[in-house]
């Protein structure tokens, strides 16, 4: 279902796509509604490093129709790719860009997150930011099984609404797990799994400023914005994204190699 060419990194086929030119295809694919949507996926160091240790739900990530590269550290990996990736789309960028654009074109978004019994706070946090955007939102418990009863009374509430945008913001591998287990029953025209995007797109939490962005340091900001919680993420996971990077690098030599053999040269 990709409308962008895709460069194949870490065994994911990740799209090869502006800022601007991603967020102008979901919108698209937005006014449908219909369905079955279109499931998007902003993997990071964190998401690369957790797929390499289990295979079974890589399978199912794999399946996402768009994969977009939410961490720099990808997008520099992959300069030695055929492919090279132009910049990063962030799952947080394309969540602020979907419910703006969602707003002006009068579309409705669902959102699927947050603590229980949020769901006031957060429409009044929506009202507030993003002036105009028809929301519906759905805060299950913090025992939330995609395939369970919860799971269900989420997808029912979609298929009442009928919107445009899911925005799944449950966190990996919960969110993936809902948006393909429900994928071929759900009338909405995109479903993205985006984590934590909500709680930056309503100002809840600072994103690091931008410079800090553009050189791949938001990881850094973030750590020291919540150490605590995050710091197992970012240095234990982050190191062990060192060590799939230099067998990801050894593979592109070898195609490299293989396709300048293969060429004559």
């Amino acid at each position: 279902q990709t409308a962008f060419p895709t460069s194949s990194l870490f065994g994911l086929d990740i799209c090869a796509a502006s800022f601007t030119g991603a967020a102008a295809q979901l919108m698209q694919l937005a006014g449908r509604r219909e369905g079955p949507p279109a499931i998007v996926v902003t993997p990071n160091v964190d998401h690369v490093v957790r797929l390499d240790a289990d295979a079974q739900f890589r399978q199912l990530y794999v399946q996402a129709d768009y994969i977009f590269a939410d961490g720099m550290p990808l997008v520099w990996a992959s300069r030695r790719s055929a492919m090279p990736l132009p910049e990063r789309v962030t799952g947080s960028d394309l969540f602020v860009r979907l419910a703006r654009e969602a707003a002006a074109q009068q579309l409705p978004v669902f959102v699927i997150g947050g603590m229980p019994g949020q769901e006031a706070m957060l429409t009044e946090a929506f009202a507030r930011v993003y002036p105009g955007l028809q929301i519906e939102l759905y805060c299950p418990s913090m025992q939330f099984d995609p395939a369970g009863t919860e799971g269900l009374e989420a997808l029912r509430r979609v298929n009442a609404a009928r919107p445009g945008v899911v925005f799944v913001c449950l966190g990996m591998p919960k969110q993936e797990r809902w948006a393909f287990a429900h994928k071929d029953a759900m009338h909405a025209g995109v479903v993205m799994c985006v984590g934590a995007a909500m709680e930056f797109a309503l100002g809840f939490k600072s994103r690091a400023p931008l410079w800090m962005q553009k050189i791949g340091l938001e990881w850094f900001w973030r750590l020291a914005s919540e150490p605590r919680r995050l710091w197992r993420r970012y240095i234990v996971q982050g190191s062990k994204f060192a060590g799939l990077l230099r067998r990801e690098w050894k593979l592109q030599r070898t195609i490299n190699d293989n396709q300048k053999t293969g060429s004559g040269h």
